[in-house]
C-alpha cells in the first residue's frame, strides 16, 4: 500500500511539473505573446503597466513563486522574471505603494486577512527563501490601501510538535 502511495505521488508531482507555467526562465525578449501563451498557457491575471501589459503567472495560495512576463506595445516580451524572493519584495516602499501596486508587482497574495489588532487588510504571500525554508510575507494596509508596513515571516509546515509525547 505504501508503495502504491509512493507511486501516485510522484505521478501526481511529475503531472504538475509537466502542466506547470512556470517553466518561463525560457521567455526570451522578443517573443510573441501568443508564443508565450502556447507555451505556458493562460495567464493568471493579465494587468497593465507603462508601455505594454504584464501576464502574471501565480501558483498562490499553494505555491511559492510567481512570474511575471512583460509585454511591450506590440505584444513582444521585454522580460520576464520569478518575483517572489527577498530581492523584489524589499522593493516595496511604506508609505508610497498601494494594494493595486502590490497586486501589479507581485500578483495576487495568497490570502487576506484582518485581525483585531491591526485596522486595514493584512495580504499574506508564500514563497522560498534562498535557502529553500518556506516564508510568508506580509503587506499591511491601511484602510485606503497604501502599505503601512511589510515584513517575512517562517512558515512552519514540518515544524516539530510543542512538546514531546
Amino acid at each position: 500500500m505504501r508503495r502504491l502511495f509512493l507511486t501516485l505521488s510522484l505521478a501526481a508531482l511529475l503531472a504538475a511539473c509537466a502542466t506547470n507555467p512556470f517553466n518561463a526562465w525560457n521567455v526570451q525578449p522578443g517573443e510573441s505573446r501568443q508564443d508565450v501563451i502556447g507555451r505556458l498557457g493562460q495567464p493568471t491575471r493579465v494587468v497593465p503597466i507603462p508601455g505594454g501589459e504584464r501576464l502574471q503567472y501565480s501558483l498562490q495560495p499553494l505555491g511559492r513563486y510567481a512570474w511575471m512576463v512583460d509585454l511591450d506595445g506590440t505584444g513582444r516580451v521585454v522580460r520576464s522574471r520569478q518575483v517572489l524572493h527577498a530581492a523584489e519584495f524589499n522593493r516595496i516602499v511604506p508609505g508610497q505603494w498601494t494594494r493595486d501596486d502590490i497586486e501589479r508587482e507581485f500578483g495576487p497574495p495568497a490570502r487576506v486577512d484582518g485581525v483585531s489588532s491591526w485596522n486595514g487588510p493584512i495580504m499574506t504571500y508564500r514563497w522560498r527563501d534562498v535557502d529553500r525554508s518556506d516564508m510568508f510575507y506580509w503587506v499591511y494596509l491601511d484602510p485606503r490601501g497604501v502599505v503601512q508596513r511589510a515584513h517575512q515571516g517562517m512558515e512552519f509546515i514540518n515544524a516539530p510538535p510543542d512538546r514531546a509525547f
